[in-house]
């Protein structure tokens, strides 16, 4: 069966909810291959296993917290060369979105940003987008290369379906440009005690 990347964001191994969405998507269109970088990836398994990832290629090298942006690009490409994906799948992210367009990039593929649903299509995955403050609604297929694509948070619920979520170590060569922006400090957020929006259960209701 055709297999998916999907990045996942997490913070010391704790899988954030927009990962677990992007594997309920994700299922839609082939068997989820989960990319897990940094500290903590390898024990991001049992978790993505839970929701649909057949496999985790994991890489925990320190470039990744040292640097920006380029070395999870560098290791996103080796997963994409290693799987040959039908789709990739990213967080719709300031980080992800930059991530993803650099490997549309250098993979010759189409970019689709902001997605907020996904469904399979004779042609490849079809993208649902929201325009113009969610007034229209468009929808869109990538038509060359593989189908590289950003999905906004709180886009799809998520649904547990187990699988083996097997950890494979994930070889990456680091090019010239891995090194380029050095992260010099780190100054945690001020907590305001409410739950961040894309972790938080979204209720609708109305009378």
């Amino acid at each position: 069966m055709a297999e998916v990347l999907v990045l996942v964001d997490h913070v010391d191994g704790a899988v954030r909810k927009p990962t677990l969405e992007l594997l309920t998507l994700a299922r839609r269109l082939g068997e989820p291959v989960a990319v897990a970088l940094g500290v903590g990836a390898q024990g991001t398994a049992g978790v993505l296993g839970e929701h649909g990832a057949v496999r985790v290629l994991a890489a925990e090298a320190a470039e990744f917290a040292d640097y920006l942006v380029v070395p999870k690009v560098d290791a996103l490409q080796a997963a994409f060369e290693a799987v040959s994906p039908v789709a990739v799948l990213v967080v719709s992210s300031a980080e992800g979105k930059e991530i993803a367009a650099r490997l549309a990039l250098r993979t010759g593929s189409g970019l689709i940003t902001d997605a907020t649903d996904l469904e399979a299509g004779e042609q490849g995955p079809i993208a649902t987008q929201a325009a113009f403050a969610a007034s229209y609604t468009t929808r869109s297929r990538v038509s060359r290369g593989v189908p590289v694509i950003t999905v906004k948070p709180n886009s799809a619920p998520v649904e547990p379906a187990p699988a083996a979520g097997a950890v494979e170590a994930l070889p990456v060569s680091f090019s010239e440009g891995a090194t380029g922006t050095k992260v010099t400090a780190r100054t945690a957020r001020e907590s305001t005690g409410r739950p961040e929006l894309t972790e938080a259960a979204i209720v609708v209701s109305g009378g």
